[in-house]
């Protein structure tokens, strides 16, 4: 294994850090880190997944990791390059966030464990509870009397608002910052916690927050930043162009995880695969000089989806997706593939391709349920140009009798022209 700094600079995961101390601190096992979460949904998405990897080579080197839920943080909101305040969330809606998103770390490094053979530490912990009992004069002294208005007024997003004569920003959330601060300091103090990690546009708040701590007890801390990720065309990398991807399985599934990966560019994946995955750099460059050999099986590209859908969401998950996108892009035996289907595998393909259950229809009647036309005669007409199949079959007959038809009596596939398909169930 690399040192940590190379380690770092080799994925493309080093942008800013306070001292290259950090860097020998860290490679010496047994120390703590910490980054936060704002529970402002019940899912993370992949633009948290990003950082999710950087504590990996972290937590890989032993370290443990602090996941640090914002839930007092999030109930006075952050201002952000919001033009206006935004409503604040229930506690009800923050406490099932919390755990809805503890869950997914959970799993995820539950996943990593089993094909990684490391043993992650990790902690969670929830910021209300620094503050539920402390008194706003205890405020005052403990955190106020450290950083100025001058200081506060003078960050970006604070700027934007003060200076717009038609914004404005609350005492509330020109109070956040002061809340993250003290989280800093307090899992310092309670849990000798030395390193703070997140996006570059943290930085400000970062090194901050590390010179303050010097000015109230004198410790030495650390701080250090990714670089924000974007493709080639400098579009927001995880955002797909339907939706925002989410780490959820019930918001975005496996398979368009997978797929929205197949679709990355040549120009990127190298470096995505770098970043989101635990592939050696010199595995990579083994997957770049096979994809190059005949850059149209796209090989890079499939080895980077399977690799993210199997860290988030398991190998089962990630063989599945796998095994939907070769049966509707590529030239396999499509029968075959169908046959070899396990019960969850076949749910899964129900799902993706246009599932729906036969209830002894005809043959007009199941075509158009499908929705691959929209009427009876739109369904004869394409049986007379021979564009109907039936497992792979073309169909002449207008009265065919498709009923044994069902592999293992259970499913059917239906297709229109060369790529619509229809999954029938029994």
């Amino acid at each position: 294994m690399q040192n940590l700094k190379q380690e770092l600079e080799a994925r493309w995961f080093l942008y800013q850090n306070s001292s290259d101390e950090f860097f020998d601190t860290f490679d010496k096992w047994w120390e703590k880190f910490y980054c936060w979460f704002d529970p402002t949904a019940d899912s993370l998405h992949l633009w948290n997944f990003v950082g999710f990897m950087m504590w990996i080579h972290l937590m890989r080197r032993k370290n443990k990791y602090f996941a640090l839920i914002g839930w007092a943080t999030w109930m006075i909101w952050d201002p952000g390059w919001k033009d206006a305040e935004r409503n604040f969330l229930s506690e009800e809606n923050l406490r099932a966030n919390e755990k809805a998103i503890w869950t997914q770390i959970w799993n995820i490094l539950k996943n990593l464990e089993s094909f990684t053979w490391d043993k992650f530490e990790y902690k969670v912990v929830n910021n209300y509870d620094f503050f539920k009992n402390m008194l706003f004069l205890e405020f005052l002294r403990e955190v106020w009397k450290f950083i100025t208005v001058n200081n506060m007024i003078a960050k970006d997003t604070v700027k934007k608002r003060i200076e717009d004569p038609n914004k404005s920003i609350s005492y509330t959330e020109f109070s956040y910052m002061l809340l993250q601060w003290y989280d800093f300091y307090h899992l310092y103090s309670k849990f000798w916690v030395k390193l703070q990690i997140g996006w570059q546009d943290q930085w400000w708040n970062l090194l901050t927050w590390v010179e303050l701590i010097r000015k109230k007890v004198d410790w030495e801390w650390f701080a250090m930043t990714w670089p924000l990720l974007v493709d080639w065309s400098w579009k927001k990398f995880w955002k797909s162009e339907w939706n925002a991807l989410w780490l959820d399985k019930n918001k975005t599934s496996s398979y368009d995880l997978y797929q929205y990966f197949m679709n990355t560019s040549d120009e990127d994946v190298e470096r995505f695969l770098k970043i989101l995955t635990l592939l050696e750099i010199d595995e990579i460059e083994k997957v770049i000089i096979k994809h190059n050999e005949n850059k149209e099986l796209r090989f890079w590209q499939k080895e980077l989806a399977y690799r993210v859908v199997e860290i988030i969401h398991g190998k089962i998950e990630a063989e599945t997706s796998k095994k939907i996108s070769e049966f509707l892009f590529s030239d396999i035996d499509k029968m075959e593939l169908l046959s070899n289907l396990n019960e969850n595998e076949l749910n899964s393909f129900y799902s993706e391709i246009w599932g729906f259950n036969y209830s002894e229809e005809n043959l007009f009647e199941t075509i158009v349920k499908s929705w691959l036309v929209k009427s009876n005669s739109e369904a004869r007409q394409n049986i007379q140009s021979w564009a109907i199949f039936i497992n792979e079959i073309k169909i002449s007959e207008m009265n065919y009798d498709f009923e044994s038809n069902f592999i293992d009596n259970k499913v059917l596939l239906l297709r229109k022209g060369k790529k619509s398909f229809r999954f029938v169930m029994k």
